[in-house]
């Protein structure tokens, strides 16, 4: 008996991808439907590349074959990946698909290096991957990504405006206030002046086609947050925090305030950063310097997934110091839970895309 393509598609409308709770038929998914004889190909398309559960799918797939439809045939199963996005008003940022705001309420949780190996984690994925350093009196990502000599080129667009272009470093596109000011001095600007920076920075640099542009925001809740929201409609926000009680009642506040009413940008999850300790001569020991578990409380009391848990380790600063974040050392356990990380949130990004409306941009009112 041949097999037909209706028969591999109604096959495949028993498999379910896990988050979206729909079949891959549904979902539009499965595209290029190959026969030859007992040989069957398609593809599957994922919503990330960053996807966890890509193995799982595929086995599904093949097991939704040989079971239904022949016990012989053999199945190749090819596996690609087209970011979700919900954005539709793309005025501003038309080739940026997801939008995420990275966010702690208390400064030196470590939001940043968080931040920089999110970033080249997802890019190491395939993905497209921006990074704004919008902690405007205290970027950093030049000195992460060791760039902190290089100075952006501004060229005329097709529209006669003025565009920057951002540095490349690592695969990830980066702008910074660092690339514009001498690392030595200081930065001293009134809540407007930085708010109009970080506008620049959004609107005035060429960032081309993006599946993520990750957004480090200044600790706290402050001008430039309101700015981020009343500018572009942000995908979904990611509090960073200690497991310490003094970080965890500011990360609180973080959280709270992308859930206001005029604001109502969904909360992604925590991530809880400097989790343990564990010395590099008891690598079986963990030492909970900042206490234990406040991240996972926090995100068990508002709902919101923990995201991933990052020990207090040496190498991870130090790795930072030298501009070359801990991601970029495959292999070692540290970069396996930035890696994890990653997938987790293009996870929750897929997730929001599919079961939550988009964003508005704010308008507050006087």
């Amino acid at each position: 008996m041949s097999i037909t393509q209706e028969d591999v598609l109604k096959a495949l409308s028993y498999v379910e991808e896990p988050d979206l709770g729909k079949d891959l038929v549904t979902l539009n998914m499965i595209e290029d439907v190959q026969i030859d004889g007992l040989n069957v190909t398609f593809t599957v398309i994922l919503t990330t590349p960053a996807c966890p559960l890509k193995d799982l799918i595929r086995n599904a797939c093949v097991r939704a074959i040989t079971t239904m439809v022949n016990k012989d045939a053999q199945v190749t199963v090819n596996m690609t990946s087209r970011v979700t996005s919900m954005r539709q008003n793309r005025d501003i940022l038309p080739g940026v698909k997801n939008i995420i705001a990275i966010a702690s309420g208390k400064g030196g949780v470590g939001k940043s290096t968080v931040t920089a190996n999110l970033a080249v984690a997802l890019a190491r994925t395939g993905a497209k991957v921006g990074l704004v350093d919008a902690d405007i009196s205290g970027p950093s990502m030049p000195t992460m990504f060791n760039v902190e000599d290089s100075r952006p080129h501004v060229y005329q667009g097709p529209d006669g405006r003025n565009l920057i272009e951002p540095i490349e470093q690592y695969g990830i596109k980066i702008m910074s206030i660092g690339f514009l000011a001498p690392a030595e001095s200081a930065i001293v600007w009134r809540g407007p002046m930085a708010s109009s920076a970080l506008k620049q920075f959004i609107t005035e640099v060429d960032w081309g086609e993006l599946d993520y542009l990750l957004l480090d925001l200044p600790p706290g809740t402050s001008d430039i947050h309101l700015t981020l929201v009343q500018t572009v409609p942000v995908t979904g926000a990611v509090i960073v925090t200690t497991p310490q009680k003094v970080a965890l009642a500011d990360a609180q506040k973080g959280l709270q305030m992308f859930r206001q009413p005029q604001i109502n940008v969904p909360v992604l999850g925590v991530v809880e950063n400097m989790a343990w300790f564990t010395p590099a001569e008891l690598p079986e020991n963990k030492y909970y310097i900042f206490g234990e578990g406040g991240g996972r409380a926090l995100a068990e009391k508002h709902q919101v997934p923990l995201l991933g848990q990052i020990p207090l380790v040496q190498s991870i600063r130090e790795n930072g110091d030298e501009g070359i974040p801990a991601i970029m050392h495959p292999g070692t356990p540290t970069a396996e839970l930035f890696t994890l990380l990653a997938e987790e949130v293009a996870r929750q990004v897929s997730i929001r895309n599919a079961v939550a409306p988009r964003t508005n941009v704010v308008e507050m009112k006087s």
